[in-house]
């Protein structure tokens, strides 16, 4: 059993598919298979199961992937940070978030600092969900993820950083247009614009929608929020979104947002393996994007014990 053998293996848990990781790796899909069949003759157990959409690790392949994982981040953080050590100023940040996350959170942050360290590769991998921000953080390499905040998961740690309200997004012409806030119940006969399917928003929000007794209904669905806002501004739906700065203004002019204050706030932050393992170079990243975000947007009190997380101790050091 080598190291390469758990990392394919790791890869393969994380994707599903043993093409996807052989694409990933420039190898055929048998040289793959090899280094599972490995594995399982070490193990002496079957550590995946075949499906016709690809495969799932079994149980004994989920106890395995959750102790390698865990495990293959430690030793690829460590050898990312001795090469920044040997690279002195010249290291790296790399972030993975969502497609428009820079633009809304953190384009100024990354002017500021690339100026004050101009040696340092700040790198962004983008993933369709938080939740797969998560699977890339234990998959290790990477040192920050901006996240929507979801439930606790387990070998990472989630930090809130800002509060957003639920808006209605719709045409200025539209007959809702007027109205200064909606109410729940106005809701119900709408039908909506739906969030990207895997995205936490998505779910927290149909979740709520829900338990107030709506039955979330849609025509459309779209893979980030600025589509959303898009199409609501161009009258071809409405669309309940988060509430962004960038949305306000002269750049939108045919569009109206109406808050929707029964919904609970999303929160967004940083999530991290380790907080005390974080690199310094990461941390003044992470501290740069949470002073702007905090000068951006409107202030808001602690999150509740409602937010996992909840507590926002500074990142300053």
């Amino acid at each position: 059993m080598t190291l390469d053998d758990l990392r394919v293996f790791v890869a393969v848990c994380r994707t599903g598919s043993l093409s996807a990781v052989a694409r990933d790796l420039s190898c055929t899909q048998s040289a793959v298979s090899q280094h599972i069949k490995r594995l399982e003759r070490e193990t002496g157990v079957a550590l995946l199961e075949r499906h016709p959409r690809g495969v799932i690790p079994t149980p004994a392949g989920q106890l395995l992937h959750t102790a390698a994982a865990g495990g293959l981040g430690d030793i690829d953080h460590a050898l990312r940070r001795l090469r920044d050590l040997v690279r002195g100023e010249g290291g790296s940040v790399r972030v993975t978030t969502g497609a428009t996350t820079v633009r809304h959170f953190m384009s100024e942050a990354v002017v500021v600092f690339r100026r004050q360290h101009p040696k340092v590769s700040l790198e962004f991998e983008t993933t369709h969900s938080s939740r797969s921000c998560f699977d890339a953080l234990l998959a290790g390499g990477l040192d920050l993820a901006w996240i929507t905040l979801d439930q606790p998961v387990r070998g990472i740690e989630q930090r809130p950083v800002v509060e957003l309200p639920w808006v209605l997004a719709v045409a200025a012409d539209d007959p809702l247009a007027s109205k200064s806030r909606l109410n729940l119940a106005e809701l119900a006969d709408i039908r909506l614009i739906a969030l990207p399917e895997n995205a936490i928003s998505r779910s927290r929000l149909d979740a709520w929608l829900t338990e107030a007794g709506i039955a979330p209904r849609s025509d459309t669905s779209v893979a980030d929020w600025d589509t959303a806002i898009l199409l609501a501004e161009l009258g071809l739906g409405h669309a309940i979104v988060p509430d962004l700065p960038a949305w306000h203004g002269p750049a939108h002019p045919d569009l109206r947002l109406i808050p929707v204050p029964e919904l609970p706030a999303l929160w967004t932050g940083w999530a991290v393996r380790r907080w005390n393992a974080l690199s310094p170079l990461a941390r003044t990243f992470a501290d740069t994007v949470e002073r702007h975000c905090d000068a951006t947007f409107p202030a808001t009190p602690p999150p509740t014990g409602n937010t996992p997380n909840a507590e926002r101790p500074s990142l300053r050091r």
